[in-house]
């Protein structure tokens, strides 16, 4: 595997849209993803800049967001990993307000082409990295949510050290489906 994994820069905004709606297309979209294609297609370059600054080292976010991809040796993006920081005084995300520092994993995407060739696996160690890197706050754990009806997905968390919490949330569209909260706990 010849992919460089690293964070996503500011002035990468336009890759950062085409990586976004690149995976929404993907059949899986709507179980992996809390958007759909039309939404994100219909977002200005304003929000795309932003969260694109937001997301790089050194940007906006503070260490509060990372994004971080998978690039090819032609400087194509392969797949992508963001990292969200979510303290207890936080508002509400995603279930319930957290009990401790930890870190969120969101729109996890590989390209089809790249899949079973290490880039999910490089990309997950390098935003757990990331997470258990910082200081302030001291997180505890990394966490992320996996649709019901994505086993695919599941089965790599579990293999990757991920375990079900337990917790469930109602799934968005309201169709009474869940979404399963998987955690990894920092070691020593």
């Amino acid at each position: 595997m010849d992919y460089v994994m690293r964070a996503v820069r500011a002035d990468e905004w336009p890759q950062v849209r085409q990586l976004r709606l690149d995976a929404l297309k993907d059949p899986a979209a709507p179980v992996a993803f809390l958007e759909s294609y039309e939404d994100a297609a219909a977002q200005p370059d304003a929000f795309w800049q932003e969260r694109a600054a937001a997301a790089a080292e050194g940007g906006g976010g503070r260490d509060r967001v990372r994004q971080f991809v998978a690039e090819s040796p032609e400087g194509v993006w392969v797949g992508s990993v963001t990292v969200l920081v979510e303290s207890p005084a936080d508002d509400v995300r995603f279930g319930e307000a957290p009990a401790v520092e930890q870190a969120h994993l969101v729109g996890v995407f590989v390209r089809p082409e790249a899949r079973g060739t290490g880039v999910t696996d490089a990309l997950f160690r390098e935003a757990v990295a990331w997470a258990w890197s910082l200081s302030s706050p001291r997180l505890e754990r990394v966490r992320l949510y996996v649709h019901e009806r994505n086993p695919r997905a599941a089965a790599f968390y579990r293999r990757f050290g991920f375990v079900p919490s337990g917790q469930r949330i109602p799934a968005p569209g309201g169709r009474g489906e869940v979404e399963l909260e998987y955690v990894l706990g920092r070691e020593g």
